[in-house]
């Protein structure tokens, strides 16, 4: 089995910062990719910015410049360092990676999700 546990969410002031972890556990062969994703209320869940499976980074283009994707690999650990946020981040962040437990086999995980709210 595979867990993918979030922290770092929370409530912050415009302008403020926030640092999100995910960490996988369990029976991990390989990481292909890893990234997060976020869903606002009435909205449909977005990337926000991934690791690609060829070790590239993909940012939502309205993102860039503000978000920040970087990785422990020695800990299974992404990382998202949000910037200058705005009350339209409000949302619930997820992390999602694709993982082998063995070779030749991928399967996608999710985290539960942390709430990030931005309001004064």
């Amino acid at each position: 089995q595979v867990q993918l546990v979030e922290s770092g969410g929370g409530l912050v002031q415009p302008g403020g910062s926030l640092r999100l972890s995910c960490a996988a556990s369990g029976s991990i062969f390989r990481i292909n990719a890893m990234g997060w994703y976020r869903q606002a209320p009435g909205k449909e869940r977005e990337l926000v910015a991934a690791f690609t499976s060829g070790g590239n980074t993909n940012y939502t283009d309205s993102l860039k410049g503000r978000f920040t994707i970087s990785r422990d690999n020695a800990k299974n650990t992404v990382y998202l360092q949000m910037n200058s946020l705005k009350p339209e981040d409000t949302a619930v962040y997820y992390c999602n990676a694709d993982i082998s437990t063995i070779i030749y086999r991928s399967d996608a995980y999710w985290g539960q999700g942390t709430q990030v709210t931005v309001s004064s």
